[in-house]
C-alpha cells in the first residue's frame, strides 16, 4: 500500500474524520483538483491504517457522533429533498400525521399540498417553525425539554403525549439501519420516545439516506417487523439493498413512490 499521501491533505482529511465529519469523494477531488480515483485511493490507505471506514462514495468517521439538529438541517439538502417528495406522495387528506424530528421530514413541509386537510403533530422546534410559517395546516407540538442534538423533546412528557395519541401516519427518524442491528439512534431518551411513536402509529414510515445504512448507533429502536416502510435512495448501493431485503427490511425506492399509500393498499 502507498503511504505517498501530501501530508498537508492527510491532515485535512484526518482532521475532518476527527470532528466526526463524513468524507465525499467527488467533493475532496473537487476540492484538490484531483481525481476520484486519486482520492479513494487516500481513503483506501486512511481505513488500512484504522483512520476511517470506506463508505459508498467516500468514507466516515470509525464511530459518527451525534450532531446537533441544527447542523443536520443544512447537509446534503438535494438528497434530502428527493426523499422528501416521495414521502409527501404517500400522505393521504383528512389523516393526523406524526413528523418525527429530523432533517429529512423538515424537507417535507414545503412539500406538502395545499389544502392538505391534515393535521400534524411534531416534537421538533424547526418543522413546528416551518408549519407555522405556512399557515394553512393544524398543528400540535408535543412539549417538554428541548434536546439540542435531537432537535425536539423526547423526554416523560413527550412520551406521555405520544401515548394519548392514535395516529395515521408517523415519518420516523432513524440515524442508522443495519440488517443485523435494525433500526437505531443515538439518544437514549430518543429511542424510548420513537418506540413508543411506532407503537401508537398505525402506519410507520423512515426515510434513509444511504449512509445510514453504515453508521453505528447505541440505543436500538426496532427491526424489519417494527416500520412498514423504509423509503430509500435510487441509487442505494445494491449490496446494501440486497443485505437489507434478505434481512426483511421493507425498502421502496424514492422514485417507486407514485401514489399514496395505506396500510390496507400493501
Amino acid at each position: 500500500m502507498s503511504n505517498s499521501l501530501p501530508l498537508s491533505r492527510r491532515d485535512i482529511i484526518e482532521a475532518r474524520l476527527a470532528e466526526g465529519r463524513q468524507i465525499v469523494a467527488a467533493s475532496l477531488a473537487a476540492e484538490f483538483n484531483v481525481s476520484e480515483d486519486a482520492v479513494r485511493r487516500d481513503l483506501r490507505a486512511l481505513a488500512a491504517e484504522g483512520k476511517c471506514r470506506r463508505v459508498y462514495g467516500g468514507a466516515l468517521p470509525l464511530l459518527t457522533p451525534s450532531q446537533p439538529m441544527a447542523v443536520r438541517v443544512g447537509q446534503e439538502s438535494g438528497r434530502k429533498r428527493a426523499l422528501a417528495a416521495a414521502a409527501v406522495a404517500m400522505v393521504e387528506p383528512g389523516e393526523f400525521l406524526f413528523f418525527d424530528s429530523g432533517s429529512t421530514n423538515l424537507a417535507m413541509v414545503d412539500l406538502l399540498p395545499k389544502n392538505l386537510k391534515a393535521t400534524i403533530a411534531t416534537n421538533s422546534i424547526d418543522i413546528a417553525s416551518a408549519i407555522m410559517k405556512r399557515g394553512d395546516i393544524p398543528l400540535v407540538l408535543i412539549g417538554g425539554a428541548v434536546d439540542p442534538v435531537v432537535g425536539g423533546s423526547v423526554d416523560a412528557s413527550a412520551v406521555a403525549a405520544i401515548e394519548a395519541m392514535n395516529i395515521d401516519r408517523c415519518f420516523l427518524g432513524v440515524c442508522a439501519i443495519s440488517a443485523r442491528s435494525g433500526i437505531s439512534v443515538y439518544e437514549h431518551a430518543d429511542a424510548i420516545f420513537k418506540r413508543t411513536l411506532l407503537k401508537r402509529s398505525a402506519a410507520r414510515i423512515a426515510l434513509i439516506t444511504s449512509e445510514k445504512f453504515h453508521e453505528r448507533a447505541p440505543h436500538r429502536i426496532g427491526g424489519a417487523g417494527d416500520v412498514d416502510w423504509l423509503v430509500v435512495e435510487d441509487d442505494l448501493p445494491a449490496d446494501d439493498e440486497k443485505t437489507a431485503v434478505e434481512a426483511g427490511l421493507p425498502l421502496v425506492k424514492a422514485s417507486d413512490v407514485i401514489l399514496p399509500i395505506s396500510k390496507d393498499k400493501e
